[in-house]
């Protein structure tokens, strides 16, 4: 449970003792059913749900029984990936494609966000499933971006416009194949936030690319290491 606290909203800065964190994340991310197919959850009081593929549509609750589109925030989706539980997931992943399913399948803590990348950008999915770390930061291109919202319009035509390489560039990654062939070293993509701003910077330099693209298969604590070793 610290794990997840600490690697998606970095609570354990804000609470002193497991049981103060634990508190906390009950109040602010409840797993509710309002179908027993749809994703639904809570976050500071707001209703949040995910309609079935292939709308993958995320709403908010606005008015008692009564549902609005609306993106939602890193920190909206962080609660998701805490409230929702495996079996809710078995439900629903049920009724998306083969391929879909199957990137779903490499992440557990990211997988909402990964459902909203492949929701928003469908034509990334070829990508994606050969380079399923590059998920992790398309579902946490806001923050690492610094901007106030998601931009999935933007990453969309980005990608129409100058393919897996633009995208790369406007993620703030060398846009090189030695970087996709970095990331596809990665055997567990479910990447917390936390890892994702030093495996960028080490992306631009000689040394880091050098020892990572001869690291060979990595899991993510293994390039945590890495990293690690590198900024010391």
């Amino acid at each position: 449970m610290q794990r997840i606290l600490t690697d998606f909203l970095d609570w354990d800065k804000q609470c002193l003792t497991l049981g103060a964190r634990m508190t906390t994340m009950k109040l602010l991310a409840c797993f509710t059913i309002d179908s027993p197919l749809e994703l639904s959850w809570s976050h500071f009081g707001a209703r949040w749900r995910v309609t079935l593929w292939p709308e993958v549509r995320f709403e908010r609750e606005t008015a008692a029984d009564a549902w609005g589109p609306e993106i939602p925030s890193e920190d909206v989706v962080a609660s998701g990936a805490v409230a929702l539980d495996d079996a809710g997931w078995r439900r629903y992943s049920e009724f998306l494609p083969p391929e879909e399913r199957a990137l779903l399948g490499k992440f557990h803590f990211g997988r909402l966000g990964v459902l909203q990348v492949i929701g928003r950008c469908p034509a990334l999915l070829p990508e994606l499933a050969a380079t399923p770390a590059l998920a992790a930061f398309l579902a946490q291109h806001a923050s690492l971006r610094g901007t106030a919202g998601s931009r999935w319009e933007e990453i969309a035509a980005i990608h129409e416009r100058s393919g897996i390489f633009g995208v790369l560039e406007w993620l703030g990654l060398p846009a090189s194949r030695q970087t996709l062939g970095i990331l596809q070293q990665i055997t567990d993509p479910d990447l917390p936030r936390r890892l994702l701003e030093p495996l960028r910077l080490n992306l631009w330099e000689p040394e880091g690319i050098w020892l990572l693209r001869h690291a060979g298969p990595m899991t993510d604590r293994q390039l945590a290491r890495r990293c690690h070793a590198l900024a010391a």
